[in-house]
């Protein structure tokens, strides 16, 4: 029996140990890929001394088109001081305030999984008014549509550094479920793109987004009906796992010791199917010609989940068990509705996490990044590199730090926060989102920021 317990424990060790290496190296290619990029746009070749060379061309572009010249004209101030990607007039955000302001991005993405988003959204959209300022070129016009696409490139920016800290910061703890997290990604990644690709221009459902608002409050009422007596009793192992997660913080042991093992489920098959949906992504966003690669890539991706089988894992002396392709179907379920909506549908992983998957809210905040991280990966390669899409590296620069910050910190403290308030929170967040977009639907406005 000994040498038996020797030969499981030495396979354990293994086991994290390439583990380990593994998420080492992945870490090191996500910040040379940043880096990357970085460099990619803050050469001398693609910039004039102020104003990035795509959005000179924008601005260019606009004023041969008889439709939007005048409005350019009118927004763009001759003389005065450049602002936000160089031009004259433009909103000049201040690194400090949104420094500050991503430390709290960094801090409730990191926290509770989702609304980093949205949040980063509040910041640039309407603390930074470059919406508005957007707004002001007019629709169609190729400078409105440049700045809104910085924006959403700014925005996935943070929330994919957040993802990559988070995910780092919780595996070292024993807080992350990786292979649920990865399926999560392999379903979500490949219907990001599949989705609108095959029904582009057949199916929109824009005009109901007042109804997922609605939708969303209803989610948030069956998450409270979770947290009675009665809703925590189908989830056990969750909240045993929960309380003797809090006993342990409570009395300062170690908890990494305890936490997440991963004791069946093939890596092999998983980690070939998000290389598979990830490189059909790039190719169907990058390349374009031979969409028929792309397809295959996508449904080998997602046929693998099948081969992966059941995953098991334990946490806190409670075993959880889930089928790969359930999560798998889930991200492209949760992928859809983004889609058809317009909306980012990222914070509906949280609930898939808790209410299908049956986790404690001490696993899904890293478990969540992962897959979020995964996803912002590919849509940052995409804007950037197949669109051209152009940043303020100043402003992003000062407000990484502040993620740096915040997503260093969330991880940390979460573990004091009581499971059920984690919930609480992530409830207040989903109500204001719900609220953001039952308005939004029914009134043609969002009372509530980003407007």
């Amino acid at each position: 029996l000994q040498h038996t317990d020797r030969i499981e424990t030495s396979s354990e060790r293994r086991r994290t140990v390439k583990l380990s290496r593994f998420y080492w190296i992945t870490g090191a290619l996500v910040l040379l890929t940043f880096a990357t990029l970085a460099l990619a746009q803050s050469g001398t070749d693609l910039t004039t001394p102020g104003m990035p060379d795509k959005m000179k061309q924008a601005i260019e572009k606009s004023l041969k088109d008889e439709t939007f010249a005048a409005k350019t004209k009118e927004v763009v101030k001759a003389g005065e001081e450049p602002g936000y990607l160089g031009i004259p007039g433009a909103p000049s955000p201040n690194v400090i305030v949104g420094l500050l302001w991503a430390i709290w991005v960094g801090w409730i993405f990191s926290t509770v999984g989702a609304f980093g988003g949205i949040m980063a959204g509040v910041g640039h959209i309407t603390i930074f008014g470059m919406a508005d300022y957007a707004k002001a070129f007019g629709k169609g016009n190729p400078v409105n549509t440049l700045l809104t696409d910085s924006i959403r490139v700014s925005n996935q920016w943070l929330v994919g550094l957040s993802g990559a800290i988070s995910s780092f910061n919780y595996y070292r703890m024993g807080r992350l479920v990786a292979p649920l997290g990865i399926c999560l990604a392999i379903g979500g990644v490949g219907g990001s793109w599949l989705v609108p690709e095959l029904t582009a221009g057949k199916i929109s459902l824009k005009a109901y987004i007042g109804y997922f608002g609605l939708i969303v409050f209803v989610l948030g009422f069956f998450l409270i009906y979770e947290l009675t007596p009665r809703g925590a009793a189908r989830k056990k192992e969750a909240k045993a796992a929960a309380q003797a997660f809090e006993k342990a913080v409570a009395a300062k042991s170690d908890t990494a010791d305890q936490g997440v093992k991963i004791i069946e489920g093939s890596w092999t098959y998983m980690w070939v199917a998000v290389a598979a949906v990830v490189a059909s992504a790039l190719w169907i966003n990058l390349i374009g010609g031979a969409k028929w690669v792309a397809y295959i890539l996508v449904l080998i991706g997602w046929a693998l989940t099948f081969l992966i089988g059941n995953i098991r894992f334990t946490f806190f002396g409670q075993q959880f068990e889930f089928k790969a392709w359930i999560p798998m179907v889930g991200g492209i379920f949760i992928a859809a509705i983004a889609s058809f909506l317009g909306v980012g549908g990222g914070f509906l992983y949280v609930p898939f996490l808790t209410s299908v998957a049956g986790l404690p809210m001490f696993l899904v905040a890293g478990t969540s990044a992962l897959c979020v991280l995964i996803g912002m990966i590919v849509s940052i390669f995409s804007y950037m590199v197949g669109k051209g899409v152009v940043i303020s590296w100043g402003l992003i620069g000062a407000e990484l730090v502040g993620i740096f910050i915040g997503s260093m910190i969330g991880p940390r403290t979460s573990k004091y926060i009581p499971d059920k308030v984690l919930k609480i929170i992530f409830l207040i967040l989903a109500f204001y989102v719900g609220l953001r977009y039952t308005t939004k639907g029914f009134l043609g406005y969002s009372i509530v920021p980003p407007f």
